[in-house]
């Protein structure tokens, strides 16, 4: 998915916009930039050790590798940019060994994709927000934790192999360290046991998928590497409440009213 580790690793000047409805997803990390604006309802972002509520007009302002996890309590739309360092190469490179010490900051509107057609108008838009946070909060040195790095590797494992058999006797194997060990590490980290956080990831990316393509949902279950469409129908229904098709079904009819609100703004 767009959202994790792989995104802004081409080292081009990259830029995706995106609107999102009522956006949940676990930790995860990459090494673009993302700026997140809440347009409406609220919104809890956890970027490392913080966490921040979201609500109209609020916005978090992520750099490369900070881990973090996105929550929608009830209802959110909100607004996503992503875009490599090199499209913003002076605030990158006066901020590179950096972090912001609040990641949080306001916006006076959310801004419509019509509104930077060109590679000069998102990088006037991104440097506006660079500007802003430059404003808003100091900033300390990254810091860097052999623990730190363990949870990256495990979650860069997930994102390479959620598709199949994927089991932490596996990530133990292929990075080489003790399994109660990052069984006890990841929970500490997450919140949740690798079991709970891979079912979600791929529900996740079954959601993405659902939103985002034709595709049947007997080969989206397959995608995210649920071997039995009754096992991923009854998963996906305990994560949001309806069935894969209903939530695919609700989700359009939700697209296309947001798309007509931002027609008529």
């Amino acid at each position: 998915m767009y959202l994790f580790e792989q995104f802004g690793m081409e080292g081009e000047e990259l830029f995706r916009y995106s609107s999102l409805i009522d956006l949940n997803f676990p930790l995860h990390f990459h090494r673009a930039y993302e700026i997140m604006v809440v347009e409406k309802g609220e919104m809890v972002v956890k970027i490392e050790e913080r966490e921040y509520v979201l609500r109209a007009n609020e916005a978090v302002f992520i750099f490369p590798n900070q881990l973090h996890e996105f929550r929608t309590l009830n209802h959110s739309v909100c607004k996503a940019f992503i875009f490599s360092p090199e499209l913003i190469r002076h605030f990158f490179s006066s901020y590179k060994s950096s972090v912001p010490i609040n990641n949080k900051f306001m916006v006076d509107d959310v801004p419509l994709k019509d509104e930077f057609p060109s590679i000069y108008a998102q990088k006037g838009l991104l440097y506006n927000y660079c500007d802003r946070l430059i404003q808003t909060t100091s900033f300390e040195s990254i810091k860097v934790t052999s623990k730190r790095k363990i949870i990256q590797n495990i979650l860069v494992y997930i994102d390479n192999h959620y598709q199949d058999d994927c089991t932490l006797r596996d990530v133990s194997k292929a990075i080489q360290y003790d399994y109660a060990y990052l069984s006890k590490l990841f929970y500490q980290y997450t919140n949740l046991t690798f079991t709970t956080y891979l079912n979600r990831y791929r529900l996740t990316q079954a959601a993405y998928l659902l939103l985002n393509s034709e595709e049947a949902v007997s080969e989206v279950a397959q995608k995210c590497g649920y071997k039995t469409l009754r096992t991923f129908n009854r998963n996906f229904k305990a994560f949001k409440n309806v069935s894969p098709t209903v939530f695919r079904e609700n989700n359009e009819f939700s697209k296309k009213n947001l798309d007509k609100q931002s027609l008529i703004r």
